[in-house]
């Protein structure tokens, strides 16, 4: 070894560590004297690769005893093991001289560093080897391979980067600002093409400790603190290469230390003796960073109640409640400030403050009856505030209480049939004023004309109205509302039995804030107000009717709704309220919220079509039920030669076709003649309406065609001639029926005939029809026959009677037997000359004795008299026109069907003679009764008639 100056540095020891890729040098000073200290500076050279290239030139400045061994490290941004590194020293004393002036030592040797063996002629290496750095640092990585390998190309997450050439078998690539991207860390490898020999390394790149924030502390029940804070990103890396950052709590009063197992919270526990002031350090660390935060503070300051328990609401009433509550207690030197809140309806209406060390209490008053409340209480500490506990919160309702207000209530008033319709309307009321659930309504109508006479209505407590039918009385009508506490006081209408005075209706458009309603005051001194109330304009008389209660002084108001509809039309009345309550009517009007166009045209018909003109006709068209005021008509015409009648104006229609319009400006005009016309053309129609805003909708237009001029006047003269000929044909008709009624029916009734005045004779003034006489029959013919057994004979409508359902009795009459009796004989000279025309005419030979087909009667003549005579005292004579029940036997009898056989067989019988004169009549009164014969008894020889039936 050569012999050096004084103090120089002996030739140093190196090591290296490539984790951190740091060297550590280590050196002595020769010659030191002995128990002496001495400043010296150190000039350090590094080079790399080869001595020349020196990359680092520094001082080291420090107190050197003898025989003391002096350290010294160094970082590397390039991986040691990419290449070799070159070390010397030399030093000077530090005598305050600049060094410039001071003595030098000479040089140590070079030391060389080796921190990778020799590369093999294929070999590939990539540093350093699980490299740890920060979010945003600077690396340097390199690449170094054997002698062999030429085309080495190196990727970083996939991406091709390229490096510098550091010598024949060194590439190094400067990363600058590493981002984060995973926890798995980031891959960077080399390959060599030919051959695909490829190395690479991970690139763990941590997030930065953050500080952390909002580091606090606190105690709920003076036995723990509580420390909290924010710990900002985790720096935790995978694969081992990085934990997450851990947190340590200390305390510089007691020096006390403690590792905190969570990353956000950490609990210190308060000591026996009541430390008051605490000083606190909170230390994040992880393997590249280490940070802190300080917090002081007094105990008493940083208190945290826990909520209040056993919360109760007690003595719950319709307007009052209490609450109370109990709080953990910290003793007598420490109290606690509690907040309480009263809720309804979602929001805070009442809010007080009380001090209490155990328990609480609080009386909530002026509350709402039936209504849901909810009472809350938080406390914090009375002498400082910190924090408030955490709510604690009970709900509960108050009870029903009657309803405190009176009802707002109205009425329409119609007449119908004699009867007063009362709708009667109410507005529900208020939570506030309803007090609770409103269970029915009652309606008191009192007449104030009759006081005794009332009556009691009742109505659910979901409706809003009634109808009430009343007289044309006076009535007074009271209204209340009921709930299960009580019921309001009432509300009182009166209704008049006077129908008012007849008032028109104007009018009103709206402004930007409603509907502008005035009218004239009313000079009466009674009136205590007015009532504007308004609807949709529908027949319904229980539409959503509204009203607003006006002053006495007042005499314009504006109403506004957001009910109100463009389209809709609303009628607004005005109403005088006198001191009795009764309401006049002083004003009617009516409006459009916002007018519209017409939603529909009308539908049109086409009458009274002629060669010259045709009218138009919409009359079912109504002008109320638009959706605004119809000012009139628009009549669009439409002709092949576009030339325009009188009246009408040449525009452009709807389709942007020519045509011909005629303006009617008068809306309930609901017909239209349009003339001047040319016959066989063709023409097309429209007719819309229209309002202030504009037309109806495009419709189609309606095609017509006039007739021909000689077709027109065909039908004019064919149609009044075709339709007397039908008249007269009915009236001749008509006439022959009634002659024939009158002069020869099909069945004569003596009552109904008119012939008479025909045959009235100068010598008989006083001839009639039939001349009643008093007279004794020979003989009683009494007849049967079933309604059902009448039949028609083919070709003809006299009926005829069929020969087994006719049966017929004939009664001899005891000649001494006298005086008048209920007969009636008449002579008919009316039906004289058909009699005659009959052929045969006589009476039926009565036998003086009984024949063998009358041993089977039942009753005698003796008894037959008898009950004529009994039960038809009246005289039928007696009795009116139109009123008697008469059976007319003829003295003419025909025989009928069997009866020539029936004489010609019966050698006491005669057959009837001819006779051109016709025979006296009899009637027998209705009410004589016999029983029937047998069915095997028949009588063929005598004409049977039914009541109320003439046969001849």
């Amino acid at each position: 070894m050569d012999k050096l100056s004084p103090l120089t540095p002996v030739s140093p020891r190196i090591s290296f560590k490539s984790s951190l890729q740091h060297l550590d040098l280590e050196w002595t000073v020769q010659n030191l004297p002995h128990h002496q200290e001495l400043k010296m500076i150190f000039l350090i050279e590094i080079s790399r690769i080869r001595t020349s290239n020196i990359i680092w030139v520094g001082n080291y400045s420090t107190t050197v005893k003898w025989n003391q061994v002096i350290h010294w490290s160094w970082k590397s941004e390039l991986p040691l093991e990419c290449a070799t590194h070159f070390v010397r020293i030399k030093s000077m004393v530090d005598n305050g001289m600049p060094p410039e002036l001071s003595s030098w030592s000479e040089w140590s040797s070079w030391e060389e560093v080796h921190a990778q063996n020799p590369l093999e002629p294929n070999a590939l290496f990539v540093f350093p080897k699980r490299k740890l750095v920060e979010e945003g640092a600077n690396v340097t990585i390199c690449s170094i391979f054997g002698s062999n390998l030429k085309d080495i190309f190196c990727y970083l997450e996939g991406e091709l980067i390229h490096g510098e050439q550091l010598d024949s078998h060194i590439l190094t690539f400067e990363l600058s600002n590493v981002p984060f991207v995973r926890v798995s860390g980031m891959n960077f490898y080399c390959v060599e093409k030919p051959t695909n020999i490829t190395d690479g390394i991970v690139l763990f790149v941590s997030k930065v400790l953050e500080e952390p924030k909002d580091f606090s502390c606190e105690t709920r029940d003076f036995k723990t603190l509580s420390c909290t804070w924010s710990p900002g990103v985790d720096t935790g890396l995978g694969w081992s290469m990085q934990p997450s950052q851990s947190y340590t709590l200390v305390e510089s009063v007691s020096r006390e230390r403690k590792h905190c197992e969570h990353k956000n919270v950490c609990n210190w526990k308060i000591t026996q003796e009541l430390q008051e002031i605490y000083n606190f350090t909170l230390i994040a660390e992880n393997h590249l960073r280490k940070r802190s935060v300080n917090i002081f503070f007094n105990l008493t300051h940083r208190v945290h109640p826990l909520a209040p328990y056993n919360v109760s609401l007690e003595s719950i009433e319709a307007t009052q409640a209490t609450l109370r509550w109990k709080v953990l207690y910290h003793g007598n030197r420490y109290s606690l400030l509690c907040q309480v809140e009263l809720e309804g309806e979602g929001k805070v209406i009442q809010q007080s403050n009380v001090s209490v060390k155990v328990s609480g209490e609080e009386i909530f008053s002026e509350l709402v009856p039936d209504t849901e409340y909810q009472a809350c209480i938080r406390c914090a500490g009375a002498g400082h505030f910190w924090k408030w506990s955490e709510w604690n919160c009970q709900k509960f309702s108050t009870s029903e209480a009657a309803p405190s207000e009176a009802l707002a209530v109205w009425s329409t008033v119609r007449e119908e049939n004699g009867s007063c319709i009362v709708n009667l309307f109410w507005k529900p009321l208020s939570k506030l004023h309803a007090k609770g659930k409103i269970l029915h309504y009652n309606i008191i109508t009192e007449n104030l004309d009759k006081p005794h006479r009332v009556k009691l209505y009742s109505a659910s407590g979901l409706a809003n109205d009634m109808k009430l039918t009343l007289d044309q009385c006076a009535y007074q009508i009271n209204v209340t509302a009921s709930n299960s506490a009580g019921q309001s006081p009432a509300s009182v209408i009166a209704i008049s039995g006077d129908s008012g005075k007849e008032v028109e209706e104007e009018r009103i458009q709206r402004t930007e804030d409603g509907f502008f309603v005035s009218w004239k005051p009313l000079s009466a001194d009674n009136i205590i107000g007015y009532v504007v109330g308004w609807c949709v304009r529908l027949q319904d008389p229980l539409c959503d009717l509204q009203w607003k209660n006006i002053g006495p002084n007042t005499t314009s108001t504006v109403i506004s709704s957001d009910a109100f509809r463009p389209g809709i039309r609303y009628d607004f009345r005005v109403y005088g309220i006198s001191t009795g309550r009764v309401a006049s009517l002083i004003e009617k009007r009516t409006g459009y919220y916002r007018e519209l166009t017409p939603s529909m045209n009308p539908r049109v018909t086409v009458k009274n079509l002629t060669s010259h003109s045709f009218v138009l006709s919409w009359t079912d068209y109504s002008t109320n039920d638009q959706s605004g005021f119809i000012q009139g008509y628009h009549v669009s015409l439409k002709s092949k030669n576009r030339q325009c009648q009188p009246g009408f104006e040449k525009a452009v229609c709807s389709d942007d076709s020519v045509c011909c319009k005629y303006n009617i400006k008068n809306p309930e005009q609901k017909t239209f003649t349009v003339e001047n016309l040319q016959p066989e053309s063709h023409y097309e129609f429209l007719v819309t309406s229209y309002t202030r805003v504009g037309e109806g909708p495009n419709g189609t237009f309606t095609a017509v065609t006039t007739p021909d001029e000689l077709s027109y006047t065909l039908v004019q003269i064919i149609l009044p001639m075709i339709f007397s000929v039908l008249l007269i044909i009915s009236v001749c008709y008509w006439k022959s029926q009634w002659v024939k009624e009158k002069c020869y029916p099909e069945i004569p009734d003596p009552n109904k005939s008119s012939i008479l005045s025909l045959i009235k004779s100068k010598e008989n003034p006083h001839l009639t029809i039939m001349n009643v006489k008093d007279c004794i029959p020979d003989a009683l013919e009494v007849i049967n026959k079933p309604e059902s057994t009448k039949a028609q004979v083919m070709g003809t409508e006299k009926p005829f009677l069929a020969e087994s359902e006719l049966t017929a009795y004939l009664y001899p009459l005891q000649k001494e037997h006298s005086g008048p009796g209920p007969w009636i004989c008449f002579e008919n000279f009316t039906y004289n000359q058909s009699a005659s025309d009959a052929g045969l005419c006589g009476h039926i030979p009565v036998p003086s004795k009984d024949l063998p087909w009358q041993q089977g009667l039942l009753t005698q003549p003796d008894n037959l008299l008898n009950v004529l005579e009994g039960n038809c005292e009246q005289p039928l004579r007696e009795i009116p026109a139109g009123e008697a029940s008469l059976n007319y036997v003829s003295q003419l009898a025909s025989p009928l069907y069997g009866d020539k056989d029936s004489f010609s067989n019966n050698p006491t019988t005669t057959m009837p003679e001819p006779c051109s004169d016709y025979k006296m009549q009899m009637a027998v009164p209705a009410c004589l009764a016999s029983p029937l014969p047998s069915k095997e008894s028949s009588l063929s020889s005598v004409v049977l008639l039914d009541q109320g039936e003439h046969y001849h």
